[in-house]
């Protein structure tokens, strides 16, 4: 039985080659710029060569991962080695002055962090259990009463 259509333009080292691009953050539409094909054919691709599948997921797990080392690392602050450059006044060269930069934990990372981990603690919608009957201040005899005499 033969194939119809067009031969496919895979080839085998585009499944290395993909795994890189995504362990750099390479979207599947930005794989398909790469390989100047249509989005349509990345996912061809990956259900017809499962070689190809297989390192888009362990490049993208990369990518992820390292996301969220920065998350955490960004929830609970960091430091870390920077420069400052000064040119005094006159001065033939620039002075640097090497330090060890503080950057503070940033709460907004800290929350979104312990709601996707934590999230039954964490998370923003809360349920109420309400026991007893609702009425409005009434007895339920006169309650009753209200009702009925709506009902007619």
């Amino acid at each position: 039985m033969s194939e119809r259509g067009r031969p496919s333009s895979y080839r085998d080292e585009f499944a290395k080659q993909a795994e890189k691009l995504c362990q750099l953050g390479a979207t599947d539409m930005e794989l398909a710029d790469f390989f100047e094909v249509d989005v349509r054919t990345i996912y061809r691709w990956k259900h017809d060569h499962d070689e190809f599948c297989q390192a888009l997921k362990v490049g993208k797990d990369v990518a992820d991962e390292r996301v969220e080392r920065s998350l955490y690392q960004k929830a609970i602050g960091y430091e870390q080695d920077e420069v400052k450059i000064f040119m005094p006044a006159n001065a033939a060269q620039p002075v640097y002055a090497p330090y060890r930069a503080k950057v503070a934990p940033d709460t907004a990372a800290g929350i979104f962090w312990l709601k996707n981990r934590r999230g039954g603690q964490w998370r923003d919608k809360q349920d109420v259990e309400h026991t007893g009957h609702v009425g409005m201040g009434l007895s339920d005899a006169d309650l009753e009463k209200v009702i009925k005499a709506a009902s007619k």
